[in-house]
């Protein structure tokens, strides 16, 4: 018996929790360009349909109903809105050094305009844009927020190309 070759899985979606979908959705759509493949629509607890079933199993029974939306970014990958009634309504502290996820990036060429764009609609710029390659490669990055407190980062360039030259190699 021969083993198994593994292999890179590719990215589905990522789920995010915010305060108010509408406005989730607004910024998502307008500022980040995503498409909205499900508009928000609210999910009840309830053992009649699978989605109810999946969404017991995920969430327990401690919940009645909430929002959910459905987005999609350019190159396909998932974005899933979630909005919760009776959630925490601010964004947790943002603490890099402890377990789990803490931030999501995306990419985009012009960040200057994103990042304008970002601030426009509510978002934060927390950091001035910085290169990987000053004066000798244009990848750029920068970390930003949403409205809603959710740290993300931008990157003018793919994540392979920013690193395949060894981007802390100098």
């Amino acid at each position: 018996m021969s083993a198994k070759q593994d292999y890179p899985k590719s990215f589905s979606h990522i789920g995010i929790t915010v305060p108010d979908i509408q406005k989730a959705v607004k910024f998502y759509t307008e500022v980040m360009g995503w498409y909205t493949i499900m508009e928000p629509s609210t999910i009840k607890k309830e053992k009649e349909t699978a989605i109810g079933i999946m969404c017991i199993d995920v969430f327990g029974e401690d919940w009645d109903q909430f929002e959910i939306a459905h987005l999609s970014t350019s190159d396909g990958v998932g974005v899933e809105i979630f909005c919760f009634p009776h959630g925490v309504k601010e964004a947790p502290e943002f603490s890099p050094f402890n377990t789990g996820l803490f931030h999501f990036s995306i990419q985009d060429p012009n960040i200057e305009d994103l990042i304008d764009k970002i601030v426009a609609y509510g978002g934060k710029q927390r950091m001035p844009i910085r290169e990987y390659y000053p004066n000798e490669k244009p990848f750029k990055m920068c970390y930003v927020e949403d409205p809603f407190g959710i740290v993300f980062e931008i990157y003018t360039h793919s994540y392979e190309l920013t690193y395949s030259s060894g981007a802390y190699t100098k």
